[in-house]
C-alpha cells in the first residue's frame, strides 16, 4: 500500500471513530432526555392540572433546585410540570393554577440564559398578557451579595408577577451563594421534607498546584496565571469540556470561587487561566492573590467539579462550533478546543480578543498549532489596542457577517465564553443583528447558542 494510501486510510479512520463518538454521545443524550420526559410524565400524574415549576439558569443550580422541588412536592401527592422558563409560552402562563419559580440571577441583576427568551417574549410583552388573576405563585430566587443588585431578576420577576395580579404564596426566598438555610425556608414554606433540601453536590478534596506559568509578561493588563493541578490519589474524576471547578479560599472558605475548566480529563489534570484582580488600594484580590502569587507549588488546593451543562457541548458534539471570548474565557473556550482535538474534528472557528498581540496572545504556540494542522477552519485573533482605533471581537463577527451566516446555516452552535460586561453584551448584540431575531431566538430555544460570562 503506498504512503497516499495509508494516509488516506488514516484520515477515514479517525473519522469515523469521531462519527463513532458523535453518535455514542447523541445516543447518550438521547437516553438523557427520554429519562426527564418519563421522570416529567411521572411528575405530572393524571388527572389535575399540574402545578408548574420553572426554572431560569445559568450554571444549572436553579433547574437543579427546581426538579428536587418537584420531587419534594409530587411525594406529597401534588402533581407538577417541570419546565424551563424559555419553553413557557403565555397561554400556558394564563391557564396555570400555581406556578413555582426558580430564578438566578446573573451578572448585576440580569435574566441568566435560560429566561431570556421568557423576558423578551412574555415580560416585555406586557399588552399580551393584562392579568393573572388566578395564578398563584411563589419565587425562590438565587443570588450573590457581593453583586450590588443581589437576586435582581428574582425581585423583577416576583413584582412583575404581582403587577398583573398573581396571588403571592408567599414572600419572595432571596438564596444568597446556595445558603442552606434560605432553602430551608423554602422547602418549609412549600411543607417539603428536609432531605429535599439543597443541591446534590461533590465533597471538595485536595489537589496539588504542580505548575503555575505567567502566559502575558510584559502586559499593560493585570497578569493571567495558567495553573495546573493534579489530582488526588485514587480514582481519577470526570468532568466534561465546559464545566467549572468550586475552589475553596482561605479567609473565606463559605464562599466558593468558581472557574472555567481550560483542560479534559485525558490531560491528567485541571488547568485554570487565572487573572490577577487588583483592589483599590493595590493589593491583589483574595483568591486570585492567593492562586496566583501567594500559593506555593506543590500546595494544597480544596476544590471540586460542578457541572455547567448549560455550556457542556451536548446535542452540539457534532455540530460546527464558532468559540468567542476574551481574557481569561480562553479557558472554557480551550477545554472545548482540546476536546475536538481529541475526537479529531476541526469543524471550529476561534474568535478571540485580548490587548497587544505581542504579550497579550495567550496559548499562542497552542492555538497556532492547531490552526496549522486544521482544527481550526478559521481563526480570528483581534488585539484591541495594536491600531490607533479599538477594535474588539463584535466588530469582527460584523465584519464576517456572511461567513456567520454560512456557519449557521450549516447548524453551527455558538459558544461565548469572557466577561460580560464589555464584551460578552456587546458580542450578543453583533450575533442579533447578523443572525435576525427569528433565527436568534431559534438558536437559543435549540440551545445553539451558550455562554460562560462573568
Amino acid at each position: 500500500m503506498t504512503i497516499d494510501a495509508l494516509r488516506g486510510a488514516a484520515a477515514a479512520g479517525t473519522v469515523l471513530a469521531y462519527a463513532a463518538l458523535c453518535g455514542a454521545i447523541w445516543w447518550r443524550e438521547q437516553r438523557r432526555h427520554a429519562s426527564d420526559r418519563a421522570a416529567a410524565r411521572a411528575l405530572a400524574g393524571n388527572g389535575a392540572t399540574p402545578a408548574l415549576v420553572l426554572f431560569g439558569t445559568q450554571t444549572g443550580q436553579a433547574e437543579a433546585l427546581a426538579w428536587q422541588t418537584a420531587r419534594g412536592l409530587h411525594a406529597l401527592g401534588t402533581p407538577v410540570r417541570v419546565l424551563a422558563l424559555n419553553a413557557l409560552d403565555a397561554d400556558m402562563l394564563r391557564s396555570a393554577p400555581r406556578a413555582l419559580f426558580v430564578a438566578s440571577t446573573y451578572g448585576e441583576g440580569d435574566a441568566p440564559d435560560g429566561a431570556s427568551l421568557f423576558v423578551e417574549k412574555i415580560m416585555a410583552g406586557i399588552g399580551a398578557l393584562p392579568s393573572l388573576p388566578s395564578l398563584r405563585y411563589a419565587v425562590l430566587a438565587l443570588g450573590d451579595r457581593q453583586y450590588q443588585n443581589f437576586c435582581g431578576f428574582g425581585r423583577q420577576l416576583d413584582e412583575w408577577l404581582h403587577a398583573r395580579g398573581a396571588k403571592r404564596e408567599f414572600a419572595c426566598v432571596e438564596v444568597d451563594n446556595a445558603d442552606p438555610a434560605a432553602l430551608m425556608q423554602w422547602n418549609t414554606r412549600l411543607g417539603l421534607a428536609e432531605d429535599d433540601q439543597g443541591e446534590s453536590q461533590q465533597p471538595f478534596t485536595q489537589w496539588r498546584l504542580s505548575e503555575r506559568e505567567l502566559l502575558n509578561p510584559g502586559s499593560v493588563g493585570t497578569s493571567i496565571h495558567r495553573l495546573v493541578l493534579a489530582p488526588p490519589q485514587g480514582n481519577p474524576p470526570v468532568w466534561q469540556s465546559g464545566d467549572l471547578v468550586q475552589i475553596e479560599v482561605p479567609g473565606d472558605p463559605t464562599r466558593p470561587r468558581e472557574y472555567s475548566i481550560a483542560s479534559i480529563p485525558e490531560d491528567g489534570a485541571i488547568e485554570l487561566l487565572v487573572r490577577q484582580e487588583m483592589r483599590a488600594d493595590g493589593r491583589l484580590g483574595l483568591a486570585s492573590g492567593w492562586l496566583t502569587d501567594t500559593l506555593a507549588p506543590g500546595g494544597q488546593v480544596s476544590l471540586r467539579i460542578k457541572p455547567h451543562p448549560s455550556f457542556q457541548l451536548g446535542d452540539n458534539v457534532a455540530r460546527p462550533l464558532v468559540l468567542i471570548g476574551n481574557g481569561t474565557g480562553l479557558a472554557g473556550l480551550r477545554s472545548h478546543l482540546r476536546a475536538r482535538a481529541a475526537a479529531g474534528c476541526g469543524d471550529n472557528w476561534l474568535l478571540f480578543g485580548e490587548r497587544n498581540a505581542e504579550h497579550d496572545w495567550l496559548c499562542r504556540h497552542e492555538i497556532e498549532a492547531w490552526h496549522s494542522a486544521g482544527l481550526l477552519r478559521r481563526l480570528d485573533m483581534v488585539f484591541s489596542r495594536d491600531q490607533p482605533q479599538r477594535h474588539y471581537v463584535q466588530h469582527r463577527l460584523l465584519e464576517a457577517a456572511d461567513e456567520l451566516n454560512a456557519w449557521l446555516d450549516r447548524g453551527a452552535a455558538i459558544y461565548v465564553c469572557g466577561s460580560l460586561q464589555g464584551m460578552a453584551t456587546d458580542v450578543d448584540a453583533a450575533l442579533r443583528q447578523v443572525a435576525g431575531t427569528n433565527r436568534f431566538a431559534a438558536m437559543v430555544a435549540a440551545a445553539r447558542y451558550r455562554r460562560d460570562i462573568y
